[in-house]
Formats: C-alpha cells, sequence, structure tokens
C-alpha cells in the first residue's frame, strides 16, 4: 500500500513559510520520500500502517492551503511511468517487507 501527500500551500507571510517548512520537515521525519516538491510518497506494510500514518498527517496540518491524501494499492503504483524530460526514469525498486522504525 502507498501513501500519496500533495499540497499546495501558501508561503506569502514569514508565518506561511514557516508552517510549509515545518509541515514538509515533519512528513520526511515520518518516512514520506519526496516524488515532487509537493508530492511526497510513503510505502505502508498493511492498511493498519496506512491508517496511522494518516492520522499522523492530520495532526500536523497547516493552518491554511491545501492538503490532500491518496492511499493506493502496491498493483496499482506498479503501473506507474514517470519521466525525466522525454526520457522514461526507472521504476524505484520495491520495498521491502520488513520495516524497522
Amino acid at each position: 500500500m502507498w501513501l500519496f501527500v500533495f499540497f499546495d500551500l501558501p508561503t506569502e507571510t514569514k508565518k506561511d513559510r514557516k508552517n510549509a517548512s515545518l509541515f514538509r520537515k515533519n512528513i520526511l521525519k515520518d518516512g514520506f520520500d519526496m516524488m515532487q516538491f509537493s508530492v511526497y510518497t510513503r510505502h505502508c506494510a498493511s492498511s493498519e500502517s496506512a491508517d496511522v500514518h494518516e492520522k499522523r498527517i492530520k495532526m500536523l496540518l497547516p493552518p491554511l492551503g491545501k492538503v490532500s491524501i491518496l492511499r493506493i494499492t502496491d498493483k496499482q503504483y506498479g503501473n506507474i511511468m514517470n519521466f525525466w524530460g522525454r526520457l522514461e526514469k526507472p521504476k524505484p525498486p520495491p520495498p521491502s517487507q520488513l520495516e524497522l522504525f
């Protein structure tokens, strides 16, 4: 199972920039990897694990901006196509089943 977090956060004021930066740092601490600047992904071994990480994201939400969470299966993620320019970027290797915290 994969979790995607998409966000568009305001950066107009110093406080907004601080909130956006803090949100980004916190989701990185929670094991998410940056796919694009405002798109982060994380593999979860089970639905229960995904539930835990979704709850954490909800607790980290900044006061302003838009955040979306998407959950997809390993099979759905396996159909992803990544391109850098016109060249297709190889898919990342599948995560191992063992997760250490």
